[in-house]
């Protein structure tokens, strides 16, 4: 497969409606599988109110649409500051790729993109979370070069 390549832009307003529900129902059904699913929609409003207070103006935070070659919006990404404080590093909130493009190395093609972006931005590494049975995730980070950091485990007892 040849490797693609996207151009990166700042979501439109509606892109980000988009993109903030897509990425808010994946998280609460990432986070029902432990508690509630009223507590996880809690949660994640919270943490959008949160990470994104200004919403699409929030500074410091990159929220992208990703386009191929044709110009065509393929994914989207939303990296910034990393939460941990560390000032030389960033942190990949989230990363989509749409469902007619995937499989298609569109994934590795954003990130790749986004590593470019942040460290233009000065930032020597780029952080992130993977929930664990995601493994065409977790696929695309090890090709990519990450490694695990840390690791949560939990077992239902």
């Amino acid at each position: 497969m040849t490797a693609q390549q996207v151009t990166l832009r700042t979501m439109t307003t509606a892109e980000y409606r988009a993109a903030t529900e897509h990425r808010e129902a994946e998280s609460v059904r990432v986070l029902s599988r432990t508690m509630a699913e009223d507590l996880a929609r809690e949660r994640v409003a919270q943490g959008t109110a949160r990470f994104l207070p200004d919403g699409l103006e929030t500074p410091g935070h990159h929220l992208l649409t990703a386009e191929n070659k044709a110009g065509e919006a393929v994914g989207n990404a939303w990296a910034g500051p990393d939460p941990s404080g560390a000032a030389a590093s960033a942190w990949l909130y989230d990363i989509n790729v749409f469902e007619p493009h995937r499989r298609h190395g569109y994934g590795a093609a954003i990130l790749a993109a986004v590593e470019e972006l942040i460290a233009a931005d000065g930032r020597t590494a780029l952080g992130l979370n993977v929930v664990g049975d995601n493994a065409a995730a977790i696929a695309l980070y090890r090709r990519a070069g990450y490694d695990v950091a840390s690791m949560v485990m939990r077992k239902q007892v």
